[in-house]
């Protein structure tokens, strides 16, 4: 168990960690609340408004019948169906979207959107997700091992005598680089265009998407109002499988780097405690010995 190394005294660091860890989702909340909240008030009042001001245009219904329609609205989003359009909006179940929503449950990032209705696919999806996770990680796994190996490679072929550390700093700005141009930097372009949002949105969508947060607020095709290509989904799918593999590795250097700093900087030797006692002793004037006869 790593230690905080005191004089005299050594305190486990792990209770340290975890307290700073309660601190930050706590921080984490108090400003989503303060962020957040207020909005959220001015929109339930808005569209209490709303619901008011329909009732006052069409005075054949009344308030039980407009929130069992309300109510209807609802089971319908939550079983994946838009409430826009009519019945020749495009299905959530072809083949592009359903191998959108394979990508979804194998990655984890399960955006809540959709999901099956009929007791049948929601058996298939437990075991689907009971094997397809743990081979989404293998082979995210082998695709990080792969991108490092080309790394190394990289390292190897440009290392000169004395330059090792220079070129391991260059490697792997390049990596961060240009994966943050390929994942995260243009993929919001496309989005913002295809699906009109803005970069923001789109940029929010793209790392929550590849870190499997996955909120479910932003979707890609899912508009009822505007024409998808077939693979549009499709590619997209694939893209989040080569940015997850890119993004878990840029999580995991963090990682280590922290637990590197933590060790650095809480098992780092008080070297100036240690050489002012060599000091005292090498000062010290050598005691005389006392002989005692026999």
């Amino acid at each position: 168990m790593p230690f905080l190394t005191v004089p005299n005294w050594q305190i486990s660091w792990t209770p340290l960690l975890v307290l700073g860890y309660l601190f930050y989702l706590l921080l984490g909340a108090m400003v989503f609340q303060l962020l957040e909240k207020q909005a959220e008030t001015h929109s339930r009042d808005q569209f209490q408004l709303e619901k008011l001001k329909f009732l006052q245009n069409y005075t054949c219904l009344d308030r039980q019948a407009l929130e069992q329609f309300v109510q209807v609205l609802m089971e319908a989003w939550e079983k994946g169906v838009t409430p826009e359009g009519n019945s020749t909006n495009p299905s959530n179940w072809d083949f592009s979207n359903s191998f959108f929503f394979a990508g979804t449950v194998v990655t984890t990032i399960g955006y809540g959107n959709r999901s099956p209705s009929t007791v049948a696919g929601q058996v298939f999806c437990v075991f689907y997700a009971l094997f397809g996770v743990p081979l989404n990680l293998a082979f995210l796994n082998q695709l990080g091992k792969g991108l490092n190996a080309h790394l190394m490679m990289l390292e190897r072929w440009v290392q000169k005598p004395g330059r090792a550390q220079v070129v391991q700093t260059l490697a792997v700005a390049v990596f961060l680089t240009t994966g943050t141009l390929l994942f995260l930097v243009f993929p919001p372009l496309v989005f913002s265009y295809v699906e009109g949002w803005s970069y923001g949105e789109g940029f929010y969508f793209t790392f929550i998407t590849l870190s499997t947060i996955g909120f479910g607020d932003y979707v890609v095709g899912t508009n009822p109002n505007k024409h998808y290509i077939p693979l549009y989904r499709s590619l997209t799918a694939i893209w989040i499988v080569f940015g997850l593999a890119w993004l878990a590795l840029v999580f995991n250097v963090g990682a280590d780097l922290m637990e590197k700093f933590l060790q650095l900087k809480w098992h780092k030797p008080d070297l100036s405690l240690a050489e002012g006692d060599t000091t005292k002793l090498e000062d010290e004037p050598e005691q005389p010995r006392i002989h005692i006869p026999t």
